[in-house]
């Protein structure tokens, strides 16, 4: 197993696609995508692990967006689990607050089909 970060980072991202984004800004939550339902969580990757995620699971999304949270006000609804390979991935057991999101960016596709995405912290 990796050796695991004493400190996580304070920025999380979601991949979340632009509908559904319009649906929490109405509903002032985010409840995850039908994946997160599925899976019990929400879903969160650290800048270095985000845009592998958006190639193994979102590739050919026209409409991704990128949400930028900051980790510390999510209390203990955020858990630190093992994921692809053991590394630890953040997931919110509950819904996500509109409030909580402190940055959006499109995330367009590049000529390969994958997203061009912005320089991340």
């Amino acid at each position: 197993m990796p050796a695991q970060p004493s400190v996580h980072p304070q920025l999380i991202y979601n991949l979340c696609r632009r509908p559904d984004w319009e649906a929490a800004e109405r509903l002032g939550r985010y409840d995850g995508s039908s994946d997160d339902r599925r899976d019990g969580f929400i879903h969160f990757s650290t800048a270095s692990q985000v845009a592998e995620s958006a190639r193994r699971h979102r590739a050919g999304v026209s409409d991704l967006l990128l949400l930028v949270v900051d980790a510390g006000g999510l209390d203990s609804a955020l858990r630190w689990e093992p994921s692809r390979g053991g590394e630890l991935f953040p997931h919110l057991y509950g819904s996500l607050p509109v409030a909580a999101v402190s940055t959006i960016h499109e995330l367009p596709l590049g000529p390969d089909g994958l997203h061009v995405f912005p320089a991340l912290s």
